[in-house]
């Protein structure tokens, strides 16, 4: 079964059909939306549209409250899956036993922050409260971020819309094996199928999200994501989002020893391979908007393994010595309390060591441990090993 003879099936019978996409829902082959293919069928009939808007237009945590801007003909309803109150994050049963199929055709990152994975954890969430709830069809496509695995799953203690309960902060896993991963979760008796995703050859040319321009991001969001916990940039604002980092309080002797620091630390650790490359940049938007600030691009060598999680917690426990007052202050996340640090880490233990007040070895050994029970669990799931650069 390929995309054009599963569309073909869906107008034949005259199904409804709903769909979970954004712009990365686009099929080169027809050089056109998977949006514009079903509406040429007559079957189109809602469109769930995530975080950032249907064509990434819209920054982080920005609702989107007026889909009356997307134009694919008559008759098609688009929904807001990412409003201005939690109530927003969640389908009606209504609407889904509204409609005979869904499909999901977006592209994930391949970690639990992400909030495209939570979306598509809702939707399944709702599917266990339908009596007749729709056939699900998957789109498997693949994780820029690879097979590796990095983190501790993530307890309901710390979970929010940005650490859905169970995950590690880097899975492995395609956009297919989630969803097996989410239905098992949810002990869903819906229908699920999955798709291949139809050709490598055009794989991450569209951006998922605003701030995610390249696979070369993906090798370093684990890890630098977590600096939106603090009042550093992150680098949004820049070209280089998530492999730029500073703020303009950041002199050249703070960088110089925080760089000192950090390869002193990292010595011994054939794990971490950040290259901290000093330099000055300006925001345009986000945190210190057209401010000079001082910070750091982080480069990794391409031949050497890298675990971005562990080398970003140490970067950020380095920095926590250097500059007052470093963490992100106040509730982060749509109906939840906790702070940034909080539930972007999503761990006690992680965040002692952040605080420096774990030591070094005791968190690689954590991690070895985290790593493989998540990895141990998937056997059933991951049609391709995973796998723990921690050894």
């Amino acid at each position: 079964m390929n995309l054009t003879s599963l569309i073909s099936s869906f107008s034949q019978a005259q199904k409804r059909v709903g769909l979970l996409c954004n712009q990365t829902a686009f099929v080169f082959e027809k050089k056109q939306y998977l949006i514009e293919l079903l509406a040429k069928n007559n079957v189109l009939k809602t469109v769930f549209v995530p975080e950032h808007g249907l064509f990434a237009e819209l920054q982080d945590q920005e609702p989107l409250e007026n889909t009356n801007v997307y134009h694919f003909g008559e008759g098609i309803d688009f929904i807001s899956l990412y409003g201005r109150d939690e109530q927003s994050l969640k389908a009606a049963p209504a609407l889904l036993e509204s409609l005979d199929v869904i499909i999901v055709d977006i592209q994930d990152v391949g970690c639990r922050y992400f909030t495209y994975l939570t979306t598509l954890a809702y939707l399944f969430e709702t599917l266990t409260c339908c009596q007749h709830p729709p056939h699900i069809w998957v789109i498997d496509r693949p994780n820029p971020a690879g097979r590796q695995v990095e983190g501790s799953m993530i307890s309901k203690t710390f979970s929010s819309f940005i650490g859905h309960e169970g995950l590690p902060h880097r899975h492995g896993l395609s956009l297919g094996e989630i969803a097996l991963w989410l239905k098992h979760y949810y002990q869903g008796d819906f229908s699920l199928d999955l798709l291949p995703y139809p050709t490598d050859e055009y794989f991450m040319q569209i951006l998922p999200s605003p701030n995610f321009p390249s696979l070369q991001t993906a090798t370093l969001y684990s890890g630098q994501c977590l600096f939106e916990a603090t009042t550093l940039s992150e680098g949004r604002g820049t070209t280089r989002p998530f492999e730029i980092v500073g703020a303009p309080s950041l002199t050249w002797d703070v960088l110089k020893n925080i760089k000192h620091d950090f390869e002193n630390f990292t010595a011994d650790l054939p794990w971490v391979n950040y290259i901290l490359r000093p330099l000055q940049f300006i925001p345009t938007f986000h945190k210190h908007t057209n401010e000079l600030s001082g910070g750091f691009q982080i480069h990794i060598a391409s031949s050497q393994p890298n675990h971005s999680l562990l080398s970003s917690l140490i970067l950020l426990r380095i920095c926590n010595e250097y500059i007052p007052n470093l963490w992100r202050q106040g509730p982060y996340e749509k109906g939840n309390t906790k702070t940034a640090l909080e539930i972007l880490v999503g761990d006690a233990l992680l965040l002692d060591f952040v605080n420096g007040e774990v030591a070094t070895p005791s968190i690689i050994e954590y991690l070895k441990q985290t790593e493989n029970e998540w990895i141990n669990s998937l056997k059933n799931i991951a049609s391709i090993p995973l796998f723990s650069v921690l050894t």
